[in-house]
């Protein structure tokens, strides 16, 4: 679900309107219906990169909320107003605004994930209550990750690698997380297992990165693991389909030639 900001100023800049009301009562109208969803942010610096904190606090007040997902504004489609000198921002600035602003995570809670590790960043927290509790820092650091300059690398028993592999991925979604979760959990004898675990108390925050004119990088387009899938059958990375493939884009391009 599109949530960019909690203020009117961030919106009107950003989508050009004051969507506060509208996605009110579409998370209340979720929160009626027990289906769930997970709130992406688009953010610019200096427009609502100072609102990372809050909205991670609003998303944990609806227990129809899984997670939330930042976005560092791509300079690509409909930007208006932006300015890459004042609004550009990259992962690490948001994946530090949420350890700082949020205080929940740590710096061992947000983890590069495993299919583009300079792109994605993600941890998993559960729900107590009406609190999260951050469950990545958990995994021994030497067990969990080592990263490598294009994957990262599980090591350990060869189950508790396929059983990370899972947890990590943003494919794994709705109740297999939170069965992989378990699993996981029943796997490290230090960690005290609550008695039940379901899909309501997984709580996901991501960072994901794409590219643009600014930062573009063919290796990066290679690793990358979100893709559009095409009428006739094309399978196209996120990073290129906004500036290459997008309908529309290459008539625009002969007119201003």
């Amino acid at each position: 679900m599109q949530f960019d900001a909690l203020s009117e100023h961030a919106l009107r800049t950003i989508r050009g309107a004051d969507l506060r009301r509208v996605r009110q009562r579409a998370l209340a109208a979720l929160e009626a219906a027990g289906i769930s969803t997970t709130l992406v942010c688009a953010i610019r610096k200096g427009v609502n990169d100072r609102e990372i904190g809050d909205v991670l606090r609003y998303a944990q007040g609806w227990s129809c909320v899984r997670g939330v997902t930042f976005q560092p504004v791509q300079d690509a489609g409909r930007n208006d107003g932006f300015d890459p000198g004042q609004n550009r921002i990259v992962l690490s600035e948001i994946r530090r605004a949420i350890i700082e602003q949020w205080g929940v995570f740590g710096e061992d809670d947000l983890i590069p994930l495993p299919c583009n590790p300079d792109a994605i960043s993600i941890g998993y927290g559960l729900r107590v209550g009406a609190e999260v509790m951050p469950v990545t820092h958990m995994f021994p650091q030497e067990v969990l990750v080592q990263a490598v300059p294009n994957s990262v690398t599980f090591e350990g028993k060869p189950e508790m690698r396929r059983l990370l592999v899972e947890l990590l991925s943003l494919s794994c979604a709705g109740q297999q997380s939170a069965n992989v979760l378990r699993e996981v959990l029943c796997c490290l004898p230090l960690v005290e297992i609550p008695a039940e675990i379901g899909y309501d108390r997984v709580f996901r925050v991501s960072v994901v990165s794409f590219l643009d004119r600014f930062n573009f990088c063919l290796a990066g387009v290679k690793r990358s693991c979100i893709h559009f899938v095409t009428n006739d059958g094309r399978i196209i990375p996120f990073d290129t389909y906004n500036m290459f493939h997008r309908p529309g884009l290459a008539a625009g391009r002969r007119h201003r030639a």
